[in-house]
């Protein structure tokens, strides 16, 4: 399938039983379309799926890395070969239980979720926290997921990062963000 994100165009395969399997879903496109990202940004999409987010990070943040990660070795295999078709050469997909199997050393300054609505909230607070230690001063964590979950996502927000703000919410989804404050001197 032909897909367009953020002006580039991407050649992508995907599969019955990965997130979304006839293409990019409506939360997916609305994050994209709003996120904020330097061209030289570390990069994390984390539980990429078949890939688009990543693909669509490794054209924003050219002279940056992009870093795929998901527990389903099949979406894994499909982000894959995406970025390889694309020539997304600055982006690599690898089996990682959230940041479990990303190397502890390894900062970013933007992670990105479209998190699944059914995620729970103890795996929920997991990711906060791992996501919170893994972000640079300054980085920033991106995320849509339904509108049903706005004031959830604000509170544990709030709580790990001590800052929410809406980016922009419609009748099904909410974008999100939250910022890694600089650490007290």
């Amino acid at each position: 399938m032909s897909i367009e994100l953020r002006g580039h165009n991407f050649d992508c395969v995907t599969t019955w039983g990965l997130f979304h399997p006839k293409g990019v879903d409506a939360g997916t496109r609305l994050l994209l379309d709003l996120i904020d990202v330097s061209a030289d940004a570390d990069c994390l999409d984390l539980g990429c799926g078949w890939g688009p987010i990543g693909l669509c990070l490794t054209r924003l943040a050219p002279q940056g890395q992009v870093h795929l990660v998901d527990k389903d070795f099949v979406a894994i295999e499909f982000a894959n070969h995406n970025l390889t078709a694309n020539g997304c050469d600055n982006g690599q997909a690898y089996l990682s239980n959230g940041l479990h199997h990303v190397a502890e050393t390894t900062r970013f300054d933007v992670i990105v979720s479209n998190i699944p609505a059914k995620v729970g909230g103890e795996l929920l607070q997991y990711w906060m926290t791992e996501t919170h230690k893994r972000l640079r001063p300054g980085g920033r964590l991106w995320v849509v997921t339904v509108a049903g979950l706005k004031d959830y996502i604000k509170r544990v927000f709030r709580e790990e990062f001590g800052n929410y703000r809406k980016v922009k919410q419609n009748r099904t989804h909410i974008v999100a963000v939250a910022e890694r404050m600089a650490n007290p001197s």
